[in-house]
């Protein structure tokens, strides 16, 4: 079923949007104007709303406001970018330790607690409000749009929630089929399954795919193995996010989908940080975050160098971020967009690996099944999932002061739930969880080989490198 297009761009989407008092539609329309102001004008803007996120930190977070008193910055003596590097940055270890002292309770349209995912091996449990809910939503229908796809045209989604594992939700799918959106579960990829998922989206014609970079190339490797040669006329773009992007896997959604291939980064705390324009460039959402780039030390790295990705939040009021170190590496671009947007150009994007898990039955699911088992546990402080194979697993856990004994039960119990009850689940408390021999961390890492040409859409060592 598919609702007609106007009807869900112009009455369903809005509706839903106002009655969860977002302001996704008027913060896309100054995103729309604000996308082709000068670079320079843009930073001034950037400064602008940094000015008013420290206000509202100064006043609401004690945690931060101690932080720019020891730093003698006053939010009113901000007047361009170079005032934020006088305050220290902030990790997530921090962010979880001080949430009480960071969380505005009164922020207008309230707070909402969300975690993270947790494919850094360190789950977060934050806050967010529906400021920075509308500058997501409203980032990525702008990105749509570079593309030639429209909010409220068809779109598949390729998937995998907590919420969207309960089979009784009907509002939700109600919901999703009236902003015409169909959700394929990417944490239950049997073979039969994905057969059935090729049949629903040639169905479907979406305008758009979006999902996890693996999950996608996880199907376009399946439909490839089964010879299936897929008719998507209206399709305009597949767009992958969660994970790293491999040339390999690039190729391959692009040779059975027959479109191009945009990847997108992003973060649960952070949020919608950029998207890949047609041209094969990066833009950074200028508007919404403020991107520095530093070295080990903590000090801005040279032009064009590789760096951490230290980010602040502009839209974050409910549980301030920033100068929030992400883990992830990134390197800026010199270049200007094509187009002639002053939006910033991120040239290579560095996130962190993770692998496929397989049920004991042989059913593929996404990395994220494991790992938002672990999220959920609040006495984890990092983890590593091993999946020795479809019967063994091993859980490495560095506790934090949360930590209670019979948090180990609950990790087994909600892995069963995901991986079988015939898998033998063994949790090892360590003090610390080294990183492999390349010296690279990976938080979810299995033995399992996957079968015949499904092996092609796993990860490599070499990262797409067109960013």
């Amino acid at each position: 079923m598919r609702v007609p297009f106007h009807l869900s761009r112009y009455l369903v989407y809005p509706l839903q949007e106002k009655a969860f008092h977002r302001p996704t539609f008027p913060y896309l329309s100054r995103l729309e104007r604000s996308q082709w102001l000068s670079r320079a004008d843009l930073e001034q803007l950037q400064a602008e709303k940094l000015r008013a996120l420290l206000n509202v930190a100064h006043a609401h977070c004690p945690w931060h406001r101690q932080r720019m008193q020891a730093a003698g910055l006053h939010p009113d003596d901000v007047n361009d970018l170079s005032a934020l590097r006088r305050l220290p940055t902030m990790d997530k270890a921090q962010a979880a330790a001080h949430r009480e002292e960071l969380v505005w309770r009164d922020v207008p349209g309230g707070t909402y607690q969300y975690n993270t995912g947790g494919s850094s091996g360190q789950p977060l449990i934050f806050f967010f409000g529906r400021a920075r809910q509308a500058s997501d939503a409203a980032g990525r229908i702008r990105a749509r749009r570079w593309w030639g796809a429209e909010v409220g045209e068809p779109e598949v989604y390729i998937w995998g929630a907590p919420v969207e594992l309960n089979k009784t939700d009907w509002v939700k799918t109600v919901r999703d089929r009236l902003l015409n959106q169909l959700v394929l579960n990417a944490f239950a990829m049997s073979p039969e399954r994905m057969d059935r998922y090729l049949d629903a989206i040639e169905s479907f014609q979406p305008r758009s795919i979006y999902g996890y970079s693996s999950s996608v190339a996880l199907l376009a490797a399946h439909a490839r193995e089964r010879g299936r040669r897929l008719r998507l006329p209206r399709l305009k773009v597949v767009c992958t996010t969660g994970e790293p992007l491999y040339d390999h896997q690039r190729g391959l959604m692009r040779e059975v989908f027959g479109v191009p291939v945009a990847n997108e980064f992003g973060s649960r705390d952070i949020g919608f940080t950029a998207h890949e324009t047609p041209h094969g460039q990066m833009l950074l959402m200028s508007e919404s975050i403020i991107l520095e780039v530093l070295d080990a030390d903590g000090n801005p790295v040279a032009p064009g160098q590789m760096g951490e990705a230290v980010m602040t939040g502009l839209c974050s009021e409910a549980q301030p971020f920033i100068r929030y170190r992400t883990g992830d590496m990134v390197r800026m671009s010199p270049e200007a967009d094509k187009d002639g947007r002053g939006l910033h150009v991120i040239a290579e994007v560095m996130g962190r690996q993770t692998d496929f898990l397989v049920r004991s039955d042989g059913t593929i699911m996404h990395a994220l099944a494991g790992i938002y088992v672990l999220r959920a546990v609040d006495g984890v402080g990092e983890f590593k999932l091993i999946q020795h194979d479809k019967l063994n697993l091993e859980v490495q856990v560095v506790a934090n002061r949360r930590w209670q004994a019979d948090m180990i039960q609950a990790i087994e119990t909600g892995l069963k739930k995901r991986l079988g009850q015939d898998v033998h689940i063994q949790v090892r408390l360590l003090d610390t969880i080294p990183p492999e021999a390349s010296g690279k961390h990976r938080y979810v890492v299995s033995h399992v080989r996957l079968d015949g040409g499904l092996e092609h859409a796993s990860s490599n060592p070499q990262p797409d490198q067109s960013k």
